[in-house]
């Protein structure tokens, strides 16, 4: 998805649910750390304060130099934005506007206690990907339920879901039910990608140490075209053998 493009729709998503007053000071210690409680962390992560009214972060922690090598002062939005794969540019666009909806339903006393959970890939500095965790709650919000700030945490997962279709959850906090992998309904088509659907199946099942007897047999379809969709790969990505299109297909985040 072109970025422009998908800056402009989610910061159009953003504003509908967000409140044009400014908050009361944050007592930031007490109420960041026991929000964090109660996100899960399986990997190094970093936090982020969001204001959503104002579409900018008031706060990112120190740890995302770690994770994605920039120091918080480099980090804004629109940096951010950019650097979220060109791929799951349209998942997360349509990640937000269903969240909008679910949270808009919610009652306001219920709208504290649920997180949102999704993933996507993000570009470190190295220029590599790779998958987040990326889990928010709602901070602060005004007295007609309108969002002021949202506490977020990325926590880097490639070693948990190191391929896979980004998917969505709801999940409750103290006692409140939760929606796990959200039917989301796709409204932006998704980008033009280097690899067609059924190279990016092939590319798959390689990375799975599958032979391409193996993977005729699974996708139903002869050795010699699993071959030929091998070296049309090779001569896409102008690489010389298959271990080089599996190393750089996770690094870059091509399936």
């Amino acid at each position: 998805m072109n970025l422009q493009k998908f800056n402009n729709e989610t910061f159009k998503v953003w504003r509908q649910i967000s409140s044009e007053v400014e908050g009361e000071s944050l007592r930031l210690e007490l109420e960041l750390y026991k929000k964090l409680l109660n996100f899960f962390q399986a990997g190094d992560y970093y936090y982020f304060i969001f204001n959503i009214a104002n579409i900018e972060f008031d706060l990112v922690s120190p740890e995302i130099e770690k994770v994605l090598g920039y120091p918080p002062s480099e980090v804004t939005i629109e940096f951010f934005m950019d650097r979220i794969h060109p791929d799951d540019r349209p998942y997360f666009l349509n990640f937000e506007m269903r969240t909008v909806e679910f949270l808009s339903g919610l009652p306001i006393d219920k709208l504290m206690k649920y997180k949102v959970r999704y993933d996507f890939r993000l570009k470190k500095k190295n220029g590599e990907y790779f998958r987040v965790l990326h889990q928010v709650a709602v901070m602060e919000h005004d007295s007609a339920g309108r969002l002021i700030r949202t506490l977020g945490t990325h926590t880097d997962i490639t070693h948990l879901k190191p391929t896979g279709t980004p998917v969505m959850s709801y999940i409750g906090m103290d006692g409140e039910p939760s929606y796990l992998n959200v039917d989301v309904k796709s409204d932006f088509i998704e980008s033009e990608q280097l690899l067609s659907r059924r190279e990016k199946q092939v590319l798959t099942l390689l990375i799975e140490g599958k032979l391409s007897k193996e993977i005729s047999e699974i996708l139903h379809i002869s050795k010699h075209t699993v071959d030929m969709h091998r070296k049309n790969m090779l001569k896409k990505t102008g690489l010389t053998n298959t271990g080089e299109l599996i190393g750089k297909a996770i690094k870059q985040g091509w399936v």
